[in-house]
């Protein structure tokens, strides 16, 4: 479970963000320090110093954060038990019918709502003035006064969180081509849908995310959750030529992991809990992992919650020895969270229990997926709901998410 204490540096104190987030012990008294392990420091834009050589074995690396002027103190986080829907930019732009959204959770369980922020266009729901947002002319404002509205949800009782969809960002990649991914004729890269996307190598890109991260600070949200934080699973991706001054050796996997830490340091330290949504095939699986460049249990190392998406429909025809999973929603989700639990676990004892982890938070599946076709799916309503949230609670987890692209969701037993 994660730990949700937040790293502060001072007047003598340490603790951790980052990479580790986890207390240091100063070696004992008697014991004298090595004189070959002087901890050295790389300062981060963030304030934060990496230290080496930690703990009393002088065998861990650890962040901590360094608090003075330019650097205030992480302010307190309140973490809320979420359970949540998603709506879209379009329909948090409606008032009318994000209204009858709001009305309908009245006597449910749902307490948290996710706001499209930065959509699948890569286009920015709201108004928003900063540097490179300004500058690419990024906001189709759906949302005329974010702020407002936040607030008015927040009067509601409702947790608030940005959806950040990050390195598929089509708007991005035609206004900084210099940032996305490339073809041998330098064209840019685009998978089946059109979509082009964008560098995770790229450092610029990192900070745009960062951007776009504070600026939902400023208007209210209460957590970032990331989306498509991978890389493209299409075949095509074979096509793509990187350039290796900029990807400096580093595998898919390394430099995802590597902006989720980045993007921790920096929006954590502002008050902002931080998620990521992930594929619910790469627990587990080496293959699906170095794919996208998910590394389930190193991405959980560097979060306040991972949100594996859980939906049945993803699952193919045998997994969890299960014929169609589309067909047994309780049984997949349930075999899916044992799975999250044991891979957690088994990385929790060979790290030593130093790093913190993840809550886990999933995503569960509240639309029909006719696209299986005849026979291996079922058509998904208030039963199909309540099984998954079933399966959720007996493998001993108490928050979730609901997905809807269309906003439809079935809380209730008459609808």
């Amino acid at each position: 479970m994660k730990k949700k204490v937040m790293a502060v540096l001072l007047a003598g104190l340490l603790a951790l963000t980052g990479c580790s987030r986890s207390a240091a012990k100063e070696p004992p008294e008697t014991e004298p320090a090595p004189e070959t392990t002087e901890a050295p420091a790389v300062e981060e834009t963030s304030g934060i110093k990496v230290i080496e050589h930690a703990g009393p074995d002088h065998d861990r690396t650890v962040s901590i954060r360094i608090v003075d002027k330019n650097n205030p103190a992480l302010p307190g986080r309140v973490p809320e038990k979420v359970r949540g829907i998603y709506i879209s930019g379009p329909m948090a732009g409606s008032t009318e019918l994000f209204g009858n959204i709001l009305n309908s959770l009245e006597g449910t369980e749902i307490n948290t709502v996710v706001i499209d922020l930065k959509d699948d266009q890569g286009r920015i729901t709201c108004n928003m003035d900063t540097p490179v947002v300004a500058g690419i002319g990024a906001c189709r404002p759906y949302v005329k006064d974010m702020k407002s509205m936040i607030a008015s949800l927040k009067e509601r009782g409702l947790y608030v969180i940005a959806r950040v969809v990050a390195f598929r960002d089509p708007y991005l990649a035609e206004q900084k081509p210099e940032w996305s991914l490339h073809l041998a004729d330098g064209s840019l890269y685009r998978d089946r849908q059109g979509m082009a996307w964008v560098d995770p190598y790229r450092k610029e890109v990192w900070d745009y995310l960062v951007e776009v991260g504070t600026a939902a600070n400023e208007l209210g949200f209460d957590e970032i959750q990331f989306d498509y934080l991978r890389f493209s699973t299409e075949g095509t991706m074979k096509l793509v030529v990187f350039d290796e001054e900029v990807t400096a050796g580093r595998s898919k996997t390394d430099v995802i992991t590597e902006f989720v830490a980045y993007a921790y340091e920096n929006l954590a330290s502002q008050g902002l809990f931080v998620s990521a949504d992930v594929f619910g095939t790469i627990i587990g699986s080496d293959v699906d992992a170095n794919a996208v460049g998910q590394i389930y249990t190193e991405m959980a190392k560097h979060l306040d919650y991972i949100c594996p998406m859980l939906y049945p429909s993803h699952y193919g025809p045998g997994n969890f020895g299960i014929e169609y999973p589309d067909k047994q929603p309780y049984d997949t989700v349930l075999a899916a969270l044992k799975k999250s639990r044991e891979v957690m676990e088994k990385a929790a004892e060979e790290d030593r229990h130093v790093s913190s982890q993840a809550t886990v938070r999933p995503w569960l599946q509240d639309f029909t997926a006719s696209y299986l076709g005849e026979g291996k799916y079922i058509s998904y309503g208030y039963e199909e709901v309540r099984q998954q949230i079933q399966a959720v609670q007996d493998a001993g987890y108490d928050e979730w998410m609901l997905w809807s692209a269309a906003n439809r969701y079935h809380l209730r037993g008459e609808e």
